[in-house]
């Protein structure tokens, strides 16, 4: 059995930490946070930066009056180097605490618990199944990752969990342990494409992947409940004391429960839409279709092209909000919708014609890709996901000797590439991690819906 690894940073601990606290931080006006680019941690979406723990330490940022500054870190395995010698002052990474970990550094009051899960994938052919049939193929207990190859972080609590359980089961689970350069959800995306079998991953990541990757099955606990907290420097008491304070405080408003039940309870992609060529009203594809042929005559759009991004985003419902704060029945975020005169109180008539005009935009945008059918894909896609992603996608695509002005199996294929590290850590990506799976599934739903509403309707 290979031994359990050190955790990272050993080799700089005992080397004087950085003698940086609260009031040094105060007087340079920033807080600077090391994180990762994850679901939890820092993302950017829709040209908005979001992370639940992001957003936490925005909250604290402003309230000691400085600003919060992000340094993404490319190797997980430099989290406590890089923190102990000055470059961050907290980490934010989805940090348990582990008792290896706090010989280290010092941890902040919890703001979470979770519990380690096993990431495993339903058999080919799970969706034609009954449930209990493709359950028979699952792994439903410990015991059954006896001989079994698991993947995870080597320097990770999940690591450690699993050396333990092979003494729990009395056998031999095969723990390959993995650099820091490849990131928990890479490996998790990875269990769902079927590059490998197994990894583990704390119950609240596992429960925002299955949404993005639906052959996932995440319900086999390895762990009891485990505390969350942010990472601190053994030499930065101040801050640790405030931070602590304001988090006691913080977990008690609701501003803090409406940030969790955000990126844990709310859906963060699109409700499915299988089967959604179907006539919805008789001889009508909505009860708008009069305004969606109002703002095709403005935009220039198909209404029919319209109508199916509608659908996509919200089903046709003027009054839902989901992910990240997008509203009503174009999915506008907080930041752009005042910029096309649509609010969360607007008519359906404002909002049908807002998301023409941004539609309009992202085209205009993409004038440089010279088929207009194509160029609307990429107006789509830069809807859906931000330009800057899209951008980033034709870089590499660019660099790879792929065409950058078509979209399918090119572009898209390297939108696909950016949830691995090894893509969106190259130096022309300039926004991060995206999940490339949401905006080629968009793409493709929208257009094949509107392919069928063309022959049907007028």
């Amino acid at each position: 059995m290979e031994a359990p690894p050190s955790l990272e940073g050993t080799e700089t601990f005992t080397k004087r930490s950085a003698k940086l606290d609260l009031p040094d931080i105060i007087k340079r006006g920033k807080l600077v946070v090391l994180a990762e680019n994850s679901s939890t941690s820092y993302f950017n979406y829709k040209g908005r930066k979001m992370g639940f723990e992001y957003e936490i330490l925005q909250q604290f940022a402003e309230s000691i009056g400085v600003e919060l500054e992000v340094q993404v870190v490319k190797n997980l395995d430099s989290l406590i180097i890089k923190l102990n010698k000055g470059e961050g002052d907290i980490i934010a990474c989805n940090y348990t605490i582990t008792k290896d970990r706090g010989k280290k550094i010092s941890f902040s009051a919890p703001f979470a618990q979770t519990q380690q899960v096993l990431i495993q994938r339903k058999p080919d052919g799970w969706k034609e199944m009954k449930e209990d049939e493709w359950m028979e193929e699952m792994i439903v207990a410990p015991t059954d990752l006896a001989q079994k190859e698991v993947r995870v972080w080597k320097n990770s609590s999940y690591y450690q969990r699993l050396v333990h359980l092979q003494d729990e089961i009395g056998d031999t689970i095969f723990i390959q342990g993995i650099e820091g350069t490849i990131g928990g959800e890479e490996l998790i995306e990875m269990v769902s494409t079927g590059l490998i079998d197994y990894t583990v991953a704390e119950d609240n990541v596992a429960k925002v992947n299955e949404q993005f990757f639906d052959n996932l099955y995440t319900d086999l606990d390895l762990s009891v409940k485990q505390k969350m907290a942010f990472g601190l420097r053994k030499s930065s008491p101040l801050l640790k004391a405030k931070l602590d304070s304001w988090l006691l405080e913080f977990m008690e408003k609701p501003t803090y429960k409406y940030i969790y039940r955000k990126y844990f309870e709310m859906k963060h992609v699109a409700t499915k839409t299988k089967n959604s060529n179907v006539v919805l009203n008789g001889d009508r594809i909505s009860q708008f279709d009069d305004l969606f042929r109002k703002a095709a005559d403005f935009s220039g759009w198909d209404w029919r092209l319209l109508a199916s991004v509608a659908y996509q985003e919200s089903k046709f419902n003027p009054e839902i909000q989901s992910f990240g704060g997008a509203y009503g029945m174009m999915q506008f975020m907080p930041n752009t919708g005042p910029h096309y005169g649509v609010y969360p109180d607007s008519p359906p008539s404002v909002q049908i014609m807002g998301g023409a005009k941004k539609l309009m935009a992202d085209e205009k945008f993409w004038k440089d890709v010279p088929d207009e059918l194509e160029r609307k894909k990429f107006a789509l896609a830069s809807y859906n996901a931000g330009r800057g992603h899209i951008q980033d996608a034709v870089k590499l695509a660019r660099k790879h000797g792929k065409n950058p002005h078509r979209w399918e199996d090119n572009v898209e294929l390297m939108l696909l590439n950016l949830s691995k590290q090894e893509y969106y850590q190259d130096p022309v990506v300039r926004n991060g991690m995206m999940r490339g799976t949401t905006t080629y599934r968009y793409i493709r739903d929208v257009m094949e819906r509107y392919m069928n509403w063309v022959t049907e309707y007028d």
